[in-house]
């Protein structure tokens, strides 16, 4: 009955000349309730009714027209059966359907279900597909009465069309909906593109400019249809940016063997995040590299920032080109950045002075070696340097004009290291004298320091180690040996085992550890660092098994020590004396604490200990530190006693080659190896100074002050300057030590909470955010996991989440969770190992693996009786409610920055669907307007994958969130679920 009744009751009502009420309400009487006049086709049985004839029948289109009006068909059936039309030389048929839709393409909308909506992105889409195919139509047709010389009737039907197009595009709504429908049906958003470039072609040779330039706007609305998640502004209104400058600052203070890769990750987000113009950005970061070259202490540190700025920084800008788009465009960038460094001459001449040579000459050697500027921008930014430089002021003639820069130096340590590479794969055992000659080379002077700073900078520090630690394992034990090849053993033994430990100490422990080795593969010094060495941070035991090996082992050393003039050197097994050294030490100083022995018998004891090999000493020594810390202020004289001993050097003629170079490096060792427990122990022994301050960054905070003081101070100081510098890093580095994450975050939140005025605010977030790089993964942990819930859930702090306070909150807590994300698969940073991690265990019982079970955090939200209305509780949530994207993805829920993020967002979820709106629904709408700020360009912000899908018909209620682009950027589009979702909300705005 449908098709065939429904045609015969349109031919009646024209037969009769219903008017268009009348129509309606004799349809409604044919066709009592039931099926809808969409499943019955009504748009489409009246237009192929009214089409029939060469012009449209008026009053069946009236009908077409009250139906539309008055809701009876839906906007996607009438869009459909409009683009099955293709008769295009019929003009008053096709003007016809171009009025009908002018009646609504600019307020297209759909209150439906979701596939209802979906089925209007479809319509939509084959509507602007027929438009097209019309629009080339009449411009074919207008090129034929050109030539015939009847343009009129040709140039008024394009000029509908084009209007028609216009009037399409230029509504977001509908470009959002044509986006979601581009990637419903990608066959049909190709033929789109077929007939955009048909159109071109005809269109070229249009002479009306008018209908010309009409046409070319609407070829590129369709264009941006594609991009519309692209578009973000650049800040171009700041010159300084705080962040890139401290990131560099952390990472070339504290980080210097970190992956290029991760830093350049980093910088990316930062950049993207902040929307930070390239040529600003490469700006800032040699900004950066300058101020910490001038500002870095004499010694090794000024060495570890040469080797970063010289070495590393070009490889990071090489690895930034490939991110960019067009390698033109990132050329010409890093030479806008040179012209602006250029002018910030105080700036450069005081690092000129400092590095006693021209920097920026070497420099831009290296970025041209790199590819990074071309030979020309090279020459001219020389030259106009070479030019600045005249006018600097002068050093004294004499002063620093023998010495040659470090950056000269370092530069060539590059290349130096590589051969050292090489020389140590030989064969040790064939020439050890000439291995010997090279490693004592690398002794002398500050050469050591230089080729590992070049090392770490360019990422070869770990196989500089692994090659170091081998030949130390080669030399532990040598089998029927003359006294020659005896010293020069343990000679290589002994330098390759202080310089291992000089490693460990200024690069970090992780550098020397291998992944893989296990049980007995573990080389002997891997084992005595783990095991045997302190450390920042480590606490040793005296009493462990370690300390007390072979007691028949012991005794002999005990009686080689004190019985014979000097320590023996053919066929000594090195390792395992390095190891029975603390049990003889115990015996020794029980032996002296008894008066068996006086102290001149100890003075020749220690004398023997560090007379051959130093490597000794540094053992002995890292036992009596883990010993001291066991014993009573009355107890310990002794002990202290003995590592002044075995600190002071040997005046003696018998002594192995290269001795004093030897005790430079123990001695750098011991003072570090006793830092902490000299400072715990209110003690003073003098090592023999070098000139230099071994330990620049140690014992910075003030005394007999509380640690909150000190943490609230140095952060008004940083935030007044407006950067910070790396004493300021060093400090914000011991306080997250002593204070542990959650303390040191949630007073820093408080800081920034106090901040009244929006430009001190925003400073305060750039800077927290750097800061919080020092561990980014636990502090987004404690604050998406613990401060951020515990501040909207508690309505008597709700107040302190105003503007601008609240915003600043909002983007950092963004900037942390964005930046967690993107990093949180790859290794922490080595500077991040050595601190407790949070036990997963923790997050598993705050917030529960199913939705079912109520977590901690939702009890939280439901437990106050007063305001059980305010937060639904999710108790009564079904599965579907709290259903994300990230579920479809099937995202790992046990790691607990996984958790952390799902449950903030259903945190946010509830919220939005509570009845009480206050700062908290504010703080809400500032996470979700920054999440979609800092998306990604052409990509979806990964975090928001945890996001409810629910969450989008809430927010969009929210004013400020109820904008289309909104909608396609924090919802999932790749999934089918995620497009019906998003099209929903749209539909709907």
């Amino acid at each position: 009955m449908k098709v065939v009744n429904l045609k015969q009751a349109i031919l009646q009502a024209w037969k009769e000349r219903w008017s268009d009420y009348q129509w309606a309400i004799n349809m409604k009487k044919f066709f009592p309730k039931g099926a809808t006049w969409d499943i019955l086709n009504l748009a489409d049985a009246l237009l192929e009714q009214a089409m029939i004839g060469p012009s449209p029948n008026p009053l069946i289109l009236s009908y077409l027209k009250y139906a539309i009006s008055s809701q009876m068909v839906s906007y996607s059936s009438v869009l459909t059966a409009i683009s099955k039309f293709d008769d295009f030389s019929r003009d008053l048929c096709v003007q016809a359907l171009l009025d009908i839709m002018d009646m609504f393409c600019d307020r297209l909308s759909c209150h439906g279900k979701a596939e209802e909506c979906i089925g209007l992105c479809r319509a939509l889409l084959s509507a602007l597909h027929w438009l097209l195919r019309c629009t080339a139509a009449s411009a074919e047709r207008l090129r034929e009465g050109l030539e015939a010389g009847t343009p009129a009737a040709g140039e008024k039907q394009l000029a509908m069309c084009l209007q028609r197009l216009e009037k399409t595009l230029s509504s977001t709504k509908n470009r959002a909906l044509l986006h979601i429908a581009k990637l419903e049906e990608a066959s049909s958003w190709t033929a789109i593109e077929h007939s955009l470039l048909k159109l071109g072609e005809i269109l070229a040779n249009l002479s009306n400019p008018q209908l010309r330039s009409q046409a070319e706007q609407c070829s590129t609305l369709i264009r941006s249809i594609p991009m519309m998640l692209s578009v973000h502004a650049e800040q171009m209104n700041k010159t300084g940016f705080p962040t890139v400058h401290a990131v560099i600052l952390l990472e070339g203070t504290m980080n210097l063997t970190g992956e290029t890769q991760s830093l350049v990750e980093q910088l990316t987000m930062v950049k993207r995040m902040q929307h930070i113009p390239t040529p600003l950005f490469v700006l800032e970061i040699w900004k950066a590299c300058f101020v910490g070259l001038i500002e870095s202490p004499e010694g090794t540190e000024e060495l570890k920032w040469t080797a970063f700025t010289f070495l590393k920084i070009p490889q990071v800008l090489v690895k930034l080109k490939k991110y960019s788009h067009g390698d033109k465009d990132f050329t010409e960038d890093v030479n806008c950045a040179f012209e602006f460094l250029l002018k910030l001459t105080p700036l450069l001449d005081k690092a000129d002075q400092r590095c006693n040579c021209d920097c920026t000459n070497f420099l831009l050697q290296e970025c041209g070696k790199q590819g990074l500027l071309s030979e020309a921008s090279v020459n001219s930014l020389m030259a106009k340097r070479k030019a600045d430089r005249e006018h600097a002021p002068q050093q004294k003639s004499g002063e620093n004009a023998n010495i040659q820069p470090n950056i000269q130096l370092i530069l060539r340590a590059e290349p130096t290291v590589t051969n050292i590479l090489k020389t140590m794969d030989a064969d040790h055992s064939k020439s050890p004298e000439g291995l010997l000659g090279v490693l004592g080379h690398m002794l002398s002077g500050k050469s050591l320091d230089l080729l590992l700073a070049a090392a770490a900078a360019t990422g070869k520090l770990k196989s500089f180690a692994r090659k170091f630690i081998n030949l130390n394992e080669f030399t532990t034990y040598g089998s029927e040996e003359s006294t020659k090849p005896a010293s020069v053993r343990a000679l290589l033994f002994d330098i390759s085992f202080l310089m291992l430990c000089h490693v460990a100490q200024t690069y970090g422990s992780e550098v020397i550890l291998s992944e893989s080795r296990t049980g007995a593969d573990v080389p002997f010094f891997e084992t005595w660092m783990q095991t045997c060495m302190p450390e920042e941070g480590k606490i040793l035991n005296p009493d462990h098994p370690c300390f007390r090996p072979d007691s028949t082992k012991v005794e002999s050393l005990v009686a080689l020590l004190n019985n014979s003039s000097e320590m023996k050197l053919v066929q000594m097994k090195w390792h395992e004396a390095c190891l029975s050294i603390s049990a003889a030490i115990l015996e020794i100083l029980n032996a002296w604490e008894n008066g068996v022995l006086a102290f001149e018998s100890i003075q020749k004891i220690t004398d023997n200990i560090k007379g051959k090999v130093c490597s000794l000493a540094v053992c002995a020594v890292a036992w009596l530190v883990a010993h001291v810390r066991m014993l009573g202020l009355d107890e310990r004289e002794k002990s202290l006693q003995m590592i002044r001993q075995l600190a002071g050097p040997l005046f003696s003629e018998n002594t192995l080659q290269f001795y004093n170079e030897r005790v430079v490096i123990m001695n750098s060792i011991l003072e570090r190896m006793c830092a902490d427990v000299l400072q715990q122990t209110a003690t003073q022994i003098k090592f023999p100074s070098t000139g230099v301050d071994t330990m620049p960054y140690w014992n910075l905070l003030p005394p007999k002050r509380p640690i909150k003081e000190v943490l609230t101070d140095i952060f008004a100081k940083v935030l007044e300057k407006g950067w910070v510098d790396s004493r300021s890093i060093h400090i914000f580095d011991t306080l997250l030590h002593m204070g542990g994450v959650y303390w040191f975050c949630n007073n820093l939140i408080k800081e920034l909470l106090k901040e009244t005025r929006k430009e001190h605010a925003l400073r305060a977030v750039e800077l927290l955010y750097s800061i919080f790089c020092l561990d980014m993964q636990q502090v987004t942990l404690v604050l998406l996991g613990h401060i951020l819930p515990g501040l909207l859930t508690d309505s008597s702090k709700w107040h302190s989440l105003m503007d601008p306070p609240g915003t600043a909150l909002a983007k950092l807590a963004v900037w942390c969770a964005l930046s967690s994300y993107s990093s949180h698969k790859g290794q922490a940073s080595t500077r991040q190992k050595k601190r407790h991690r949070e036990d997963i265990e923790d997050y598993i019982s705050l917030f529960p693996l199913d939705d079912v079970q109520p977590s901690k955090l939702m009890r939280l939200l439901s437990s106050n009786e007063d305001d059980a209305n305010i937060l639904s509780s999710p108790t009564d949530r079904s599965m579907s409610s709290s259903l994300s994207a990230s579920q479809l993805h099937t995202v790992n829920m046990r790691d607990p920055l996984n958790r952390v993020l799902a449950n903030l967002f259903l945190l946010i979820s509830s919220i939005l669907g509570s009845r009480t709106a206050g700062p908290h629904t504010q703080f809400v709408q500032w996470f979700m307007e920054e999440c979609v700020d800092c998306l990604e360009q052409g990509g979806r912000g990964s975090v928001l994958q945890f996001m409810p899908f629910t969450t989008v018909s809430e927010l969009v209620k929210v004013s400020a969130m109820s904008s289309p682009k909104v909608v396609l950027a924090i919802t999932d589009l790749s999934l089918p679920l995620g497009r019906q979702v998003a099209a929903k909300a749209i539909a709907a705005l």
